[in-house]
């Protein structure tokens, strides 16, 4: 098992790693929409954020020596699925062609009040 950290997302806001690597297969926990180099919220826009949470993502999955077409499965957390329409569409974009498998599901709260968290799962070929 390899603990992957990178400065390009994120620094852990809790006791977890950004991602471990067991074999081939890469877990990413859950990003949110935070600028890793402020440590801030990008944006109140829902649109922002999705496209940050996946970013970040990206970042760890790089930092382990693979690219977003690895990635297999993602897990969207949402404070609101009034916004999945707005979210679906800059996750879309985001992955092109490449279309991971993912659930959307609607929580309570988010860690410092964001409205989106999403975890990846990434498999070296």
């Amino acid at each position: 098992m390899k603990i992957i950290i990178t400065e390009k997302a994120p620094k852990a806001i809790g006791p977890y790693s950004q991602g471990v690597l067991t074999g081939k297969t890469l877990y990413v926990s859950g990003q949110i929409p935070f600028d890793p180099k402020t440590m801030l919220l990008v944006s109140e826009d829902i649109k922002d954020q999705t496209k940050q949470c996946l970013e970040n993502i990206l970042a760890i999955v790089e930092e382990a020596g693979m690219k977003k077409e690895n990635i297999v499965r993602c897990g969207v957390f949402m404070t609101n699925l009034q916004n999945f329409q707005a979210m679906n569409e800059t996750y879309a974009t985001f992955f092109g062609d490449h279309k991971p498998t993912r659930a959307a599901v609607e929580v309570k709260a988010l860690p410092k009040n964001v409205q989106i968290e999403i975890d990846a799962i990434a498999v070296k070929e």
